[in-house]
């Protein structure tokens, strides 16, 4: 396993991070095809054994059900100052007032939730899942700091926002002498790539990391076969079925790659993000061994310019998904 730093910062991590967002209770939050603990031990138990160091989860994941798992198994086989924890707020946890959000009193309860749920006494990256429309930043800022002073988090970062909104957090943090972002995880994939446009220039200007989430999207750009996520995973269903039909161009053309380096589909999706610049770790979210085999092995392939160029020529402008 290849391992990089994480933007500015002195933090080692794998280059491929797991994404945990398949781990938890099926009876809970959006998705019903996520693994319970017995299912999900071995898949992290694997990742630990390739050399995969960093995990991402989030408090909404299952309802939390996803940081429990994660901290049960890491605690069984990992060595807690080798492997990088991130977990994610913003997501709805309760009814009522203050369940959701970026505010400090909502960030302050669910550190300690989180903290908990994940059984450590900090979380290596503490991110805010999205924007938050209705409180100032300059709270949440402020917040995210005091949390890092305080010891409960190591690095804060950012999540599916505007170019702007994270300029101006920011700009913000810099300004008042508070904590800074060091990183984005943000949607990117060959068959979106509207973040080429503004946040990523940003991220190389600024030396943030980028950790981009669904990779694969949603399993279109790997699979050749339907499977029980493709046909329940009504998320996924909405960032990608209104395009379809041109995405089909893209995936064409990485099956086409794949047949001449003979390899599959998702070693080529891969490699492509594993090339692009300023990706750090993209977040493969593995449900079975073989998902994480199919990663390791990306790292085996060395794309052309040229065949970069053949696989993005086809892209055509999206809509935007994933900033709200």
């Amino acid at each position: 396993m290849d391992y990089t730093k994480l933007g500015n910062t002195g933090l080692d991590v794998s280059r491929i991070c797991l994404g945990c967002m398949g781990f938890g209770d099926a009876e809970k939050g959006h998705h019903r095809w996520v693994l319970d603990e017995e299912r999900a031990r071995p898949i992290i138990k694997k990742a630990l054994e390739l050399g995969i160091n960093f995990f991402d989860t989030a408090n909404v994941y299952a309802e939390g059900t996803s940081e429990e798992i994660v901290g049960n198994v890491l605690r069984d086989y990992a060595n807690r100052d080798e492997v990088v924890i991130a977990t994610k707020i913003h997501g709805r946890m309760h009814h009522g007032p203050n369940g959701a959000g970026l505010s400090r009193k909502a960030i302050m309860s669910e550190i300690d939730k989180s903290l908990k749920r994940l059984k450590t006494d900090y979380v290596d990256l503490y991110q805010i899942h999205r924007w938050d429309y209705n409180t100032p930043i300059e709270e949440t800022m402020e917040a995210l700091h005091d949390v890092v002073k305080a010891g409960k988090a190591r690095y804060i970062g950012a999540s599916a926002m505007w170019a702007w909104q994270f300029q101006k957090a920011l700009h913000i943090a810099e300004k008042n002498g508070w904590t800074r972002f060091v990183s984005m995880q943000n949607h990117l994939n060959l068959i979106y790539r509207e973040e080429e446009r503004e946040m990523l220039p940003l991220c190389k200007e600024e030396k943030i990391g980028v950790i981009p989430y669904s990779p694969l999207a949603g399993g279109r750009l790997a699979r050749e076969a339907s499977t029980h996520r493709a046909d329940t995973d009504q998320i996924a269903k909405q960032k990608y079925d209104a395009a379809a039909d041109v995405d089909q161009l893209v995936v064409d053309r990485v099956a086409v790659l794949a047949e001449k380096h003979g390899v599959r589909r998702v070693h080529i999706a891969l490699a492509w993000l594993l090339h692009k610049e300023p990706v750090t770790a993209p977040i493969v979210g593995a449900t079975k061994i073989s998902h994480l085999e199919d990663a390791e092995a990306a790292f085996s392939i060395k794309l052309t310019s040229e065949e970069i160029a053949f696989l993005e020529e086809p892209y055509v402008p999206h809509r935007v998904v994933g900033h709200s």
